[in-house]
C-alpha cells in the first residue's frame, strides 16, 4: 500500500525501478505495475513464495549474502573466513535459484555489507571483490551511510561520524568498487556517486 504509489509514479516518468522487499507478494505486485528488478536481502530465504515466484519472471534478482533478520544478525557475525565463507554461502544461494528454476544469468549478488557483519568483514569483502566476481555473476554494493563508514571517520572521543556525514565516504566506495568492476552500487546522493563513477570509468580507460 505505501510502495505502489510510488513505484507507479516512477514507472509513469520511464524510471527504471528495483523493489527492494523480502515478500513474493509485494514484489509480484510491484513487477505487475512496471518495477524492473528485485531485490531481496534475504536472498530469498525468507519468504518460501519467493523463488517460486522469481522463476515466473523476467526479472533481474539482486541476492544478498544474508544469515538472518536484523534482529540477530550481529550475533551471527561469526567466520572462519569472511571471504571464503560469504562466497561459499552465495554460492550455495546460487544453487538454491537454479533448482528453483531461476535463469542465473539474471541474478545479481550482494555481499550484504553490515548484514551479520563487522567493520573489518566489510573491509575484507571490499579487499577482495575479485573472490566474488569469480562467482561469475553481477556484484552490487551497499556501504552508503552504513556504520562501518561512521567507525572509520569517528571523532577523537570515538563518537561515530553522523549519516549525513559519509557521504565523501561512501562516493571514495563506489568510485573504487566502479574500478574494480562491480556493476552496480546503492546509495542515498546519487549525483556525486554518480560522478565517481564517471572518474573511475575514465581511469580505467577504454574497455
Amino acid at each position: 500500500a505505501r510502495v505502489l504509489p510510488v513505484v507507479d509514479a516512477l514507472v509513469a516518468d520511464a524510471i527504471p525501478v528495483s523493489i527492494d522487499t523480502m515478500r513474493a507478494s509485494v514484489a509480484a505486485e510491484c513487477v505487475s505495475r512496471g518495477a524492473c528488478v528485485v531485490n531481496d536481502v534475504s536472498g530469498g530465504q525468507a519468504d518460501p513464495d519467493m523463488l517460486p515466484f522469481l522463476a515466473t519472471v523476467s526479472a533481474p534478482f539482486i541476492a544478498m549474502h544474508w544469515r538472518g533478520p536484523s534482529a540477530v544478525m550481529q550475533s551471527l557475525a561469526t567466520y572462519d573466513d569472511v571471504v571464503s565463507d560469504v562466497c561459499r554461502e552465495i554460492g550455495v544461494r546460487l544453487g538454491a535459484l537454479g533448482d528453483a528454476g531461476v535463469s542465473r544469468d539474471r541474478v545479481v549478488i550482494d555481499p550484504g555489507l553490515g548484514f551479520a557483519k563487522d567493520a573489518e568483514h566489510n573491509w575484507a569483502i571490499l579487499r577482495h571483490l575479485d573472490a566474488l566476481m569469480s562467482l561469475g555473476h553481477p556484484i552490487l554494493i551497499g556501504a552508503s551511510r552504513k556504520r562501518f563508514l561512521g567507525e572509520l571517520l569517528a571523532d577523537a572521543d570515538g563518537q561515530l561520524r553522523p549519516l549525513e556525514g559519509r557521504e565523501a565516504a561512501g562516493d571514495a566506495i563506489t568510485a573504487l568498487a566502479a574500478a574494480a568492476g562491480v556493476w552496480g552500487v546503492r546509495v542515498h546522493e546519487v549525483a556525486a556517486s554518480h560522478d565517481a563513477v564517471m572518474v573511475a570509468r575514465a581511469w580505467r580507460g577504454p574497455a
